[in-house]
């Protein structure tokens, strides 16, 4: 395959088999939680402070440490906030971390957090020397640790090459968060196996708002409430699923700790809304499919 667009046929919302979820819901809100590893000896995946007469200088002390404030503090703000609203996320992770933030993974699995795979070290996927290697680590490295192998992938900052998909297939993943194209899940053609794509948000998430656009701290409770009420009134008709993405380093800083709070208050306020993680949405869609 040469295009994405062969990867699935057009598909209109309006024109599918409805879907049923549990209990008589309505919706589904999945929250990915980025726990990324920097390596300080190279160009940092983002910046938020330009040096000096625009001279980079490695390693990047302040750049790298903007990041590490939010892994030795964000995450433990950020994690403490899911388990007051009964949250569990799905933990998109560089397979490094197990080794550089072992207490992050170590709560994560007590917790009962899904491991998803996001690269081995946070870098885009189309620079890599071997997709492969990069992605089987990373697969090994998450089972070896929680016994279980990774289900669902996250390529870091949703890159792909035409290859991807189908070498993550064969490593075993079932889902992918690189295509946010949907409010429901859909398979993607792969050449062996089956291969689903969950919806992930582009726009409900932390990077595009205020890494990217650079907005205020409250716009990410008044852009993510804002989605969530439209897609709960639609979903009268039509199952919707919601991704909330967040970062450490971002989402996890004091200054917007509070409208991530308001998102979650106003969305647990809800009747006939499910909190699941990905591997949840997965196996709940497939059953879907066979029933229909």
């Amino acid at each position: 395959m040469e295009t994405p667009r062969e990867r699935l046929p057009y598909s209109p919302i309006v024109d599918r088999p409805k879907l049923e979820l549990p209990g008589g819901a309505r919706m589904v809100v999945w929250t990915i939680m980025n726990v990324e590893h920097w390596g300080s000896d190279k160009a940092q995946p983002r910046t938020i402070l330009p040096p000096p007469m625009g001279q980079p200088l490695l390693p990047d002390v302040p750049n790298w440490s903007w990041h590490e404030y939010g892994n030795r503090v964000g995450f433990w703000r950020l994690r403490d906030m899911f388990n007051d609203y009964g949250v569990t996320p799905t933990l998109a992770m560089n397979g490094k971390i197990i080794e550089s933030y072992r207490q992050i993974v170590d709560v994560a699995l007590e917790e009962g957090w899904e491991f998803m795979g996001h690269g081995y070290i946070q870098g885009p996927m189309h620079k890599l020397e071997d997709q492969r290697d990069h992605i089987r680590a990373t697969v090994e490295t998450i089972r070896d640790f929680t016994g279980k192998s990774p289900r669902g992938w996250e390529s870091p900052g949703l890159t792909e090459t035409m290859e991807t998909l189908d070498i993550l297939a064969e490593e075993g993943i079932e889902y992918v968060a690189d295509w946010p194209l949907d409010d429901q899940p859909v398979e993607l053609k792969v050449k062996t196996g089956k291969m689903y794509s969950v919806p992930y948000p582009v726009e409900t998430n932390d990077i595009t708002m205020m890494a990217l656009h650079h907005h205020s701290s409250q716009e990410f409770a008044t852009k993510c409430i804002d989605h969530f009420d439209r897609l709960y009134e639609e979903s009268r008709d039509i199952t919707r699923i919601m991704g909330i993405s967040m970062h450490t380093y971002i989402s996890g800083v004091p200054h917007r700790s509070k409208y991530v709070e308001q998102v979650y208050q106003h969305i647990t306020s809800k009747p006939d809304v499910l909190i699941w993680t990905g591997e949840q949405i997965l196996d709940w869609y497939k059953g879907q499919l066979k029933e229909t």
